[in-house]
C-alpha cells in the first residue's frame, strides 16, 4: 500500500494558571521542595523541547502534566481523572524519596505519588526525550513517567506488556476515555473499547512471538516498530522533526510530527483508514458513515434525536414512544446499514428465516427495537438478526444488508419522508446541517409532490396487476415447502429408496446408515436406528423438536419412519461424506479445514445454546462431521443421544457411557455429571486431529529427549511439543499434517491449537463453552482477513 496522506491539525494553546504570576523556569528540584500551583514555576528539559508543571484542564482544575514547548501539546499527565484546585494544591519530593500530588483544600489528600522509597537524596528532572526522572545521588532511576503512559508515546519511549495507553475523553478532556492499547495474555497488540454500552476488541496486530519482549517504539526520524523483525515507515520519513504517537479520542491511533512552517502536529501515519469501523465511533442508537472531504460522520436515524449535543458518544434516543401492541408498531427501513451483532444486543441469530417471520418476531417482543435482515448470495441463506439495542452503527454502500426500525404507525404516517436522517456532523457543536429556506423547501416538495402523483398514476395498474399473481406464486412456494418439508415416510417407501438397504455409506454405534434417492429425486442419507425403545409417541416428540432445528452446520432431517421396531431417520445427503475420510487423503487444504473447524464449532454452539430444545451431541468425532460439494461442515448424528435418553438427559446424567475411544471427555470415564463440555472437549480432539493429520484414537509414535522411541495419547503429545515450540519455534513443524506440505498459517495453526488445548483441559469447568469458542475463532478469522499495511500483519476489524 502507499503511504497514508497527510492530516493537519489545529494546535491547541492552553492557558497557564496564573498569567499574570512571573513564571519561573528549573531544571530539576530535590529533596525537601515543593513545586506550587499558584506559583507557575515549572521544569524544562536542557534542549528547551519539553514542560512540564501545573496544567490548566478547566475552571480552576488542573493536573501535573509534560507538554511540548512550543506548541503546549501535552504528553502525560499525572492525575489526569482526578485535577488539583487552583489553590494550595502543590507536589513534593519527600526525605523518603516518594514524589506526592496534594490537594490542599480536600484536607491535604494525596491525589497521586509515585511510591517510591530511598535512603538517599533524590532528586526530579526532565530530559531531552520528554522523560520525567526520579533517582537517587547514584544515578538509579527509581521512577520515570515513560513506564506509566496516558495516551501518548514520544520517540524511544516503550510500550510493553505492563503498560498501556488510554486515551483522551475528548479534544478539550484530558480524562481517560473510552479507547485502550495494550498486549493480551496471547501477545497480541490489541485495540480495545470500553464504551458506556459494551467493550470491544475493534483492531490488533499479531506479528510478536516473544511474550517477555513484546514492544512498540518509534524513533525521531518516523519508523514505527511494532515488533523485533518489522518496521512502518511515516510518510515523512528521514526528517528530523518533534514527533508524537498518539491514541486519540477517536479511537485511532496516530503518528504526528511537528511542522515548524506551519506551526502545526501533521499526519504521517494513522492505523485504520476507514474511521466508522471503529467501535463507538457514534454512540448507541446511531450510526457512523464517510463522507468525502469532511471524513467521520454521525447520524441519528428517523424517530430518533441527539441525546447530548456537545458529545456523540452518548449517541441518539428515542423521540417516540414505542408500544408493545403488534397493531401499533411498524418499521422504517436503513438501506446498506450494519450494527454491531452481539450476544447482548441481538435475540440470536436467526437463520432461514423469512422477511415476514422476521419482522413478526420483532414486533411480537417489547424489547425488540428494530431487525437486521440479509440475504448471503454465496452461502444460500438468509440471516435474521432482531435487536434489543443498536450499537456500533456503520452505514457504507459496500453493506447488503439492511435494518428496519420499529416505530410507531402513527409517526410513519405522519412524516413525508420518513427515511431522512438527522445529519449531524462530529465536531461536538452539536448544531444541525444548515438546510435550504423555508421558501426553497416548499417549491421542492412542491415538486416532488406533483411529480410523485404522476408516477403513481402510472405504476397503479402495473401494481394491481402483478399482485395476484404474487399471492399465487406465495401460495404455490408454500405448497412446494409443504410438499418437500419434514415428514412422515412408511417403511416400504424408504426399503424402495434405499433399493432394499443395499447401499451401506456409514455405521455406527446408533445403526447403520444407507444411501437412497426419494420419491422426488433427493438423494438422502437414511439411518437405520439399532435400538427402539421408545414408543412411536415419544419418539416422535423428540423427532419432530430435530426436525426444526435450522443451522447452515448441522444436518438437515428430512423425515422419519416409525413402524412396530422400526426407527428410521432420514437426512440430507453428503456429496464429500466424513470429515475423517477426507483427512485420509489429500483433498483438505488448510483454507478448508479451517472453514470446517469454525462451522463444527458454530453447529455445536447452536445445539448448546441457542436451539429450542438442549441438545447434547455426545459423539463428537470426525466420522460424524460431514461435508457438502463446497466442504462446508455439517454436524451429524446430534438427535441421537436425545432420541435414545430422553429421560436421563433431563437429569443431566447417563446411565452408560457414550462416545468414541479417543474423543471422549474424562467425565464420562469418572462418572462425573455430563454436561456440554462433554462435547467442547471432544469438538477440541477433532481440531488437533485436523491440525495433525493424526488418529485420536491410536497412540503417536514419538521420540524423547533421549532418543528411546514412545508411544503417547496425542493429547500429551501436542502439549509437549507446544510448551517446547515455546523456547524453539522450529518445533511446531512437527505437529502438523504432512499432508500439507508446509502450506498453512502459522498464526492461525498456533491459535486452533491453543484453542483446542483449552477445549481439551480435565476439568471441564476451565473448558470454554462452545460460543465462547466461536468467539476465539473469529476473532483469529478476523485477524486473517484483516486490512494489511506493506508486509505487516496489521489487522483492522
Amino acid at each position: 500500500m502507499g503511504s497514508p496522506p497527510f492530516f493537519l491539525l489545529p494546535s491547541f494553546v492552553f492557558s497557564f494558571p496564573l498569567s499574570a504570576s512571573t513564571i519561573v523556569v528549573i531544571s530539576r528540584f530535590s529533596t525537601g521542595t515543593s513545586l506550587f500551583v499558584e506559583k507557575p514555576d515549572i521544569l524544562i528539559s536542557p534542549n528547551r523541547d519539553f514542560s512540564a508543571g501545573f496544567y490548566s484542564v478547566g475552571d480552576n482544575a488542573y493536573c501535573f502534566a509534560i507538554w511540548f514547548s512550543n506548541s503546549r501539546t501535552v504528553v502525560w499527565m499525572a492525575n489526569r481523572d482526578n485535577p488539583v484546585n487552583g489553590k494550595h494544591s502543590k507536589l513534593s519530593l519527600f526525605d523518603t524519596g516518594n514524589l506526592i500530588l496534594t490537594d490542599a483544600t480536600k484536607l491535604n489528600v494525596t491525589v497521586w505519588a509515585t511510591n517510591t522509597v530511598s535512603l538517599s537524596s533524590v532528586q526530579l528532572f526532565l530530559n531531552d526525550t520528554g522523560n520525567l526522572v526520579l533517582c537517587d545521588k547514584e544515578g538509579i532511576v527509581l521512577w520515570q513517567s515513560f513506564d506509566f503512559p496516558t495516551d501518548t508515546l514520544l520517540p524511544q519511549q516503550l510500550l510493553t506488556r505492563k503498560a498501556k495507553l488510554v486515551s483522551s475523553r475528548s479534544q478539550t478532556n484530558f480524562s481517560s476515555g473510552f479507547y485502550e492499547l495494550s498486549f493480551n495474555n496471547d501477545n497480541l497488540l490489541r485495540f480495545v473499547y470500553n464504551g458506556l454500552d459494551v467493550s470491544d476488541i475493534y483492531w490488533f496486530y499479531s506479528g510478536l512471538e516473544d511474550y517477555n519482549n513484546s514492544i512498540l517504539v518509534f524513533n525521531s526520524l518516523g519508523n514505527l516498530s511494532p515488533s523485533d523483525d518489522f518496521t512502518i515507515m511515516s510518510a515523512d520519513y528521514g526528517a528530523m522533526l518533534h514527533r508524537r504517537l498518539t491514541l486519540d479520542y477517536d479511537g485511532n491511533i496516530r503518528l504526528y510530527g511537528w511542522e515548524e512552517e506551519r506551526q502545526s502536529w501533521v499526519v504521517s501515519w494513522q492505523a485504520i483508514q476507514r474511521p466508522c469501523i471503529i467501535a463507538g465511533a457514534c454512540g448507541a442508537n446511531s450510526f457512523c458513515s464517510y463522507v468525502t472531504g469532511y471524513g467521520r460522520k454521525c447520524s441519528c436515524p428517523s424517530g430518533y434525536k441527539m441525546k447530548n449535543r456537545s458529545d456523540w458518544a452518548d449517541g441518539c434516543e428515542l423521540e417516540v414512544e414505542l408500544s408493545c401492541k403488534e397493531n401499533e408498531s411498524g418499521f422504517l427501513m436503513l438501506s446498506h446499514v450494519d450494527f454491531y451483532s452481539y450476544y447482548g444486543n441481538d435475540f440470536g441469530n436467526f437463520l432461514n428465516y423469512t422477511f415476514d417471520q422476521c419482522r413478526d418476531l420483532c414486533l411480537a417482543a417489547c424489547d425488540c427495537i428494530a431487525f437486521e435482515y440479509n440475504f448471503n448470495k454465496e452461502a444460500g441463506y438468509s440471516k435474521c438478526y432482531p435487536k434489543t439495542r443498536l450499537l456500533n452503527g456503520y452505514r457504507s454502500p459496500e453493506l447488503n444488508g439492511d435494518v428496519y426500525l420499529k416505530l410507531p404507525k402513527s409517526y410513519i404516517l405522519s412524516h413525508h419522508n420518513p427515511l431522512e436522517e438527522f445529519n449531524l456532523n462530529c465536531s461536538g457543536d452539536g448544531t444541525l446541517q444548515s438546510g435550504k429556506n423555508s421558501t426553497e423547501k416548499f417549491m421542492l416538495w412542491f415538486a416532488c409532490g406533483v411529480g410523485g402523483l404522476e408516477i403513481i398514476s402510472f405504476f397503479l395498474a402495473w401494481f394491481l396487476l402483478i399482485k395476484t399473481q404474487k399471492i399465487l406464486g406465495v401460495a404455490k412456494q408454500a405448497y412446494d415447502r409443504a410438499a418437500i418439508g419434514f415428514r412422515k415416510f412408511t417403511y416400504t417407501e424408504l426399503k424402495k429408496a434405499t433399493k432394499s438397504f443395499s447401499e451401506e455409506i456409514g455405521r455406527g454405534a446408533g445403526g447403520i446408515v444407507y444411501k437412497g434417492v426419494l420419491s422426488d429425486n433427493r438423494v438422502a442419507a437414511i439411518k437405520h436406528l439399532n435400538e427402539a425403545s421408545q414408543g412411536e409417541g415419544e419418539f416422535l416428540a423428540e423427532v419432530t423438536i430435530i426436525g426444526r432445528i435450522n443451522h447452515m452446520n448441522l444436518i438437515e432431517m428430512w423425515g422419519y419412519c416409525t413402524e412396530g421396531k422400526h426407527r428410521l431417520l432420514v437426512y440430507e445427503y453428503m456429496e464429500h461424506g466424513s470429515l475423517a475420510d477426507n483427512l485420509s487423503v489429500n483433498v483438505l487444504d488448510w483454507e478448508k479445514r479451517f472453514k470446517i473447524i469454525m462451522g463444527t464449532a458454530k453447529g455445536l454452539a447452536y445445539l448448546h445454546e441457542d436451539c429450542l430444545d438442549w441438545i447434547l451431541h455426545c459423539d463428537v468425532k470426525s466420522q460424524n462431521i460431514l461435508l457438502d460439494s463446497t466442504y462446508q461442515p455439517k454436524v451429524a448424528d446430534f438427535g441421537l443421544s436425545k432420541l435414545q435418553n430422553r429421560d436421563v438427559l433431563k437429569n443431566s446424567s447417563f446411565s452408560k457411557i457414550r462416545g468414541t475411544r479417543g474423543y471422549m471427555a474424562p467425565e464420562w470415564v469418572f462418572n462425573l455429571p455430563i454436561t456440554s463440555k462433554v462435547d467442547v472437549y471432544s469438538y477440541g480432539i477433532v481440531v488437533l486431529e485436523m491440525v495433525t493429520g493424526k488418529d485420536p484414537s491410536r497412540s503417536v509414535h514419538a521420540i524423547n529427549d533421549g532418543g528411546v522411541a514412545e508411544h503417547k495419547r496425542l493429547v500429551t503429545w501436542v502439549r509437549e511439543k507446544m510448551n517446547k515450540a515455546a523456547a524453539i519455534t522450529s518445533l511446531l513443524e512437527e505437529i502438523i499434517d504432512p499432508l500439507l506440505e508446509g502450506k498453512y498459517d502459522i498464526f492461525e495453526m498456533k491459535a486452533l491449537v491453543q484453542v483446542a488445548l483449552q477445549c481439551i483441559e480435565e476439568d471441564k469447568d476451565v473448558r470454554p463453552t462452545m460460543n465462547q469458542v466461536v468467539e476465539m475463532l473469529l476473532l483469529q478469522e478476523k485477524v486473517s482477513d484483516g486490512v494489511t499495511y506493506n508486509e505487516c500483519n496489521l489487522m483492522a476489524y
